[in-house]
């Protein structure tokens, strides 16, 4: 039987979810943050998963307007600021994928601080993809290997990405869209790919665990017969 060691999601829909009850796209990213605990909460005590990788902002997502990335840059230190208590409380690690370079020195600082203070926690890995793009990581582990003057094969390429977060078992995206839009792309190679039109301030663990009975029953061959 399958087991969906690693899942990765693409929280898709918020605006959208906001924009449908009348109400200002910050509102569904207020509680799109909301269902990141408690998807997160679900996966720290499932029995299987170890590892929980998130895209909560890309680096196409700069062209949005102003005042919305602004919003979400604030959203996220808050965030990871009041989180800090459920990480420790549900043992679980905070990691971070993509160029955090281009964050404020205070945003860096937070997401710095709630990696060092979590590093011990064992019971699920929670990665969170900032300021992320799939071509983007690819492009700076190529820069890395070059400069560590390193002979490049499958297994060598893995140490210069972001983290090592291994691969993807389940790749889930919400909101309808049927694309990756750029995410983990070296990562998802043979990932169950799972598309669900529930926005992600909707979406629940109990859908979560719908999906992971699915995936089980799938039949994962790698290439073989």
């Amino acid at each position: 039987m399958n087991t969906p060691k690693h899942i990765a999601i693409i929280m898709d829909g918020n605006g959208r979810w906001a924009q449908e009850r009348g109400l200002k796209r910050i509102k569904g990213h207020e509680k799109g943050a909301q269902v990141v605990r408690e998807i997160t909460t679900f996966c720290a005590n499932h029995p299987e998963v170890e590892t929980l990788t998130l895209y909560a902002f890309s680096t196409e997502n700069w062209k949005r307007p102003k005042m919305e990335v602004e919003f979400l840059m604030k959203l996220l230190d808050e965030w990871l600021k009041k989180e800090l208590e459920t990480y420790q409380k549900e043992n679980v690690k905070f990691e971070v994928i993509g160029d955090i370079s281009k964050f404020s020195p205070k945003l860096q600082q937070r997401i710095n601080y709630t990696k060092e203070v979590t590093k011990n926690n064992t019971r699920l890995t929670q990665v969170l993809a900032l300021n992320y793009g799939g071509r983007d990581e690819i492009v700076r582990a190529c820069r890395r290997a070059k400069k560590a003057k390193v002979e490049l094969n499958e297994e060598s390429f893995n140490q210069f990405l972001d983290a090592p977060i291994g691969d993807v078992d389940m790749l889930i995206r919400t909101g309808g869209e049927k694309r990756i839009s750029n995410f983990l792309l070296w990562r998802i190679a043979y990932a169950e790919l799972f598309f669900t039109n529930t926005y992600w301030p909707d979406f629940t663990p109990k859908e979560l665990e719908s999906l992971i009975e699915e995936f089980k029953g799938r039949n994962r061959r790698f290439g073989g017969i």
